[in-house]
């Protein structure tokens, strides 16, 4: 084989007589998919001998195929310089911490300054930037701060999706909460889906939700009658955490669209809903070498829990309640 930049040349040999042309291609290519070399086959890139053919053409000892990778569309995308702190980056893999409040990808009313935009500008060229996504292989709601993964390849990109979907990748949350759990762990498994009424929220299904278990375990609590927790995901649906958690009465404090406003009383300064990614684990996409990452809490979630830690308990008012 020969390779020049984002050209590449195959002479086919006897044991390779008779395989289809599109396997042929992911047999040498397997940092390209086969929906990916399908599209090029189909869209004229790929010659066999000078021809262009159908993808289920048999390929024939000493034939040449040649491909040619065509440069990414221009990304709607505008580079920006967006602030995120990068724990660890290589070829393949990016590490970042989201601060709370930073978008993660485009979306109606946010057509700038979102961690994509941070991410073209740090990176330059990403997968995934047709999709609006670029290097995007999960994501954080917008005020939810912590861990990030980003591919910087295409083969990266299709291993951390797939590892997310096969779930060998491990999340682990913080989460400060309005209302403790009657226990001091457990595990939830709800289904969860579109809200039937308030389409900007998700909610616990009876019928038609997406299979969604989640576990916790509290770590502190309060005489306010607020705990911090340790949240695992063994799935990954859209504001998991935060509808599992709302569904036993005890949301994330701060957390305002599922009934976490916290009261002026407590004397806290919340502006978001008190949750982090802490620490994820994963094997390198390329290496396969086993990694984790773990990342401080955001400071508001520390100032909160130090507030709260200062707090002499009231025996009076509790023997009251």
């Amino acid at each position: 084989m020969e390779k020049s930049g984002q050209s590449f040349s195959f002479t086919v040999l006897p044991h390779e007589k008779g395989l289809r042309l599109d396997l042929f291609l992911v047999h040498h290519l397997s940092e390209f998919s086969r929906s990916a070399l399908l599209k090029l086959i189909r869209d004229g890139f790929v010659q066999v001998n000078g021809l262009t053919l159908k993808a289920g053409y048999r390929v024939r000892t000493g034939v040449r195929i040649e491909l040619v990778v065509p440069e990414p569309p221009p990304s709607s995308i505008t580079p920006e310089q967006v602030d995120f702190e990068i724990v660890y980056e290589d070829d393949s893999l990016l590490v970042l911490v989201k601060p709370p409040g930073l978008v993660v990808h485009p979306a109606a009313g946010h057509n700038q300054g979102t961690l994509a935009h941070g991410l073209l500008f740090h990176c330059k060229s990403l997968p995934g930037i047709e999709e609006q996504r670029p290097g995007l292989v999960h994501r954080l709601d917008k005020d939810t701060s912590g861990v990030m993964l980003v591919a910087k390849t295409d083969k990266a990109m299709r291993k951390l999706t797939e590892d997310f979907r096969n779930r060998t990748i491990k999340k682990t949350y913080h989460a400060i909460l309005l209302r403790c759990p009657s226990d001091p762990a457990g595990r939830i498994v709800s289904p969860i889906g579109r809200h039937p009424v308030n389409r900007k929220k998700m909610a616990v299904l009876q019928r038609g939700g997406k299979y969604a278990a989640t576990t916790w375990q509290i770590i502190e609590r309060f005489d306010c009658g607020i705990c911090f927790v340790e949240v695992g995901l063994e799935t990954g649906r859209t504001h998991q955490i935060r509808v599992h958690m709302a569904s036993m009465t005890c949301p994330v404090a701060g957390d305002v669209l599922y009934g976490g406003k916290v009261p002026e009383s407590y004397g806290l300064t919340v502006s978001r809903q008190l949750l982090h990614a802490s620490t994820i684990s994963l094997n390198h996409p390329e290496t396969l070498k086993p990694l984790s990452f773990t990342v401080p809490l955001w400071p508001d979630i520390q100032e909160v829990l130090d507030t709260l830690r200062s707090v002499k308990p009231d025996h009076e008012e509790i023997a009251r309640k």
